[in-house]
């Protein structure tokens, strides 16, 4: 395990390595065609960590620029609304039946009942599990031309909801081959994937067949940059249109006109192995909390661009705050003399989000004056994922979008704080936990979910799996002046539309 922390590139430097890709993607479009003004730039945080497949955070980076879509949609409160399903209907408590609309794949295959069947079936087999999957199984079967029937191990409250996740996008037969997923050419929304450079660029292209309305700009150049500053100064000095999660540390500097900030459903934590090591004794986890002052984290490190940490759900989720019950089943903290006595643990986080290093640095701090003798590995989360997953590290800081998966809390909770949660970097099983979020997961009535999730937001805080640090606020990056229709979206899944465009 690299024990060294990465430094950033000089700003110069990652800047101009940043621009080398733009200028290339310029040119391969033909330099000085009259569409070539109207192309967008966009720079993203993240690289691929998967060769763009649909079962990783990859198919957010896919959603997030419009090529890829699901059989369902979210609107701004979390609610289901048509995609490539018109409709659907509830036939019993585990059965629903989706009618398709008329639509064709980008590479001209019709979007039919078996190309549902073949997408939704391959998701329940991809290893690993794609997290939206973690607390249920799906089983499709098509029953006409255009419908489809999806069947489900219990009753599922949150069905269309959770369809309209990235991971559960439908592609059409040419995509999947040699026991790969290759999304290019083979999605349905109003872009076309045509060319990825690995974890460099990506080109995108105006899919003219779509069924809604078509894109008004005809490509975007996608340049992938983890340096937060590469990101901004990209931006700055105009090398891109759009830039995506621009560092706090950065956004006076660039200005009201390219800074536009929003509340987030992410919570940043500091999730605990509570299997091996240090921290699988909860009075250490206990110690840990203690220790954490998240006022000093918004004010030191966010410069006031966040919220104090509440609890798992922040303000983002706006029904959280007036259902929350106090932390169950806390175990007593460790003496400082205690925690003394302790080996060096290993604090990991990752640099494709830049405040969070400077946030490890502080919380390190923070943890050595309760006495914890504390390393730091930060590096590229896709280097990264793979360790914490497998619990190689004591300590890990994340940025975790707390409506990512289904816009329902019910699967984060289940996903990263179950015994078989597919996203699980605290190593927690604890039944209570289990119990309560199966408890969430079973209630169709909203009100009631969501004090369930509460009852189980406590139960995770008491067992100490998960010190939540700060409640994230997003800043995303344009020139308000120059581009119009970018989606500042609090759950994350959407940043270029069929809207974005150079104004």
């Amino acid at each position: 395990m690299p024990t060294s922390r990465r430094f950033p590139l000089p700003v110069a430097a990652a800047t101009a390595a940043l621009l080398l890709p733009l200028a290339a993607c310029s040119s391969s479009n033909g330099s000085g065609a009259s569409g070539d003004a109207q192309r967008l730039r966009v720079v993203m945080a993240f690289p691929p960590a998967q060769a763009m497949s649909p079962y990783g955070d990859d198919a957010v980076t896919l959603s997030r620029l419009a090529v890829i879509e699901g059989l369902t949609t979210l609107d701004r409160n979390g609610a289901a609304g048509p995609a490539l399903a018109t409709s659907w209907k509830q036939d019993n408590p585990t059965t629903w039946t989706f009618t398709l609309r008329d639509a064709v794949f980008q590479d001209g295959a019709k979007v039919d009942a078996d190309a549902v069947v073949r997408s939704l079936t391959a998701a329940g087999k991809a290893s690993p599990l794609p997290r939206v999957l973690s607390d249920t199984a799906l089983t499709a079967t098509a029953t006409g031309t255009d419908t489809v029937r999806i069947v489900t191990k219990a009753e599922d409250p949150l069905l269309p909801q959770r369809l309209a996740n990235p991971s559960l996008t439908i592609l059409s037969a040419g995509a999947y081959g040699n026991g790969k997923v290759n999304p290019a050419g083979h999605a349905t929304g109003p872009f076309t994937l045509a060319g990825v450079n690995g974890a460099v660029s990506a080109t995108l292209e105006r899919n003219a067949d779509y069924w809604g309305d078509k894109a008004k700009a005809p490509g975007v150049d996608v340049t992938f940059a983890a340096d937060g500053t590469a990101r901004a100064n990209a931006l700055r000095t105009k090398a891109v249109d759009v830039a995506e999660y621009v560092p706090i540390a950065q956004a006076s500097l660039l200005g009201d006109p390219y800074v536009h900030e929003f509340p987030s459903a992410r919570t940043n934590g500091l999730s605990l192995n509570t299997e091996h090591g240090v921290f699988a004794d909860p009075a250490m986890r206990a110690a840990a909390r203690e220790a954490i002052d998240s006022e000093a984290l918004v004010d030191g490190v966010y410069e006031g661009r966040a919220d104090t940490a509440k609890g798992l759900l922040g303000p983002g989720i706006p029904w959280a705050a007036g259902k929350r019950t106090a932390p169950t089943g806390r175990t007593p903290s460790a003496s400082r003399e205690e925690v003394a006595k302790t080996k060096e643990i290993v604090l990991a986080t990752y640099t494709n989000r830049p405040e969070l290093p400077e946030v490890a640095t502080l919380v390190q701090q923070q943890l050595e004056k309760r006495g914890f003798t504390v390393k730091q590995v930060v590096r590229d989360y896709a280097q990264m994922e793979a360790d914490a997953l497998a619990g190689k590290y004591d300590a890990f800081i994340q940025a975790r979008n707390t409506l990512l998966d289904t816009a329902d809390p019910v699967s984060y909770l289940s996903s990263d704080f179950t015994c078989d949660g597919s996203f699980n970097i605290s190593q927690l099983c604890d039944r209570n936990v289990d119990a309560a979020v199966d408890k969430a997961a079973s209630l169709r009535a909203t009100d009631a979910r969501h004090g369930a999730e509460m009852t189980a937001e406590a139960a995770v805080l008491g067992a100490d799996a998960l010190v939540p640090l700060v409640h994230e606020r997003f800043v995303q990056g344009y020139d308000e002046a120059r581009v119009e229709g970018v989606a500042l979206d609090p759950m994350e899944r959407t940043l270029i539309t069929a809207d974005t465009r150079i104004g």
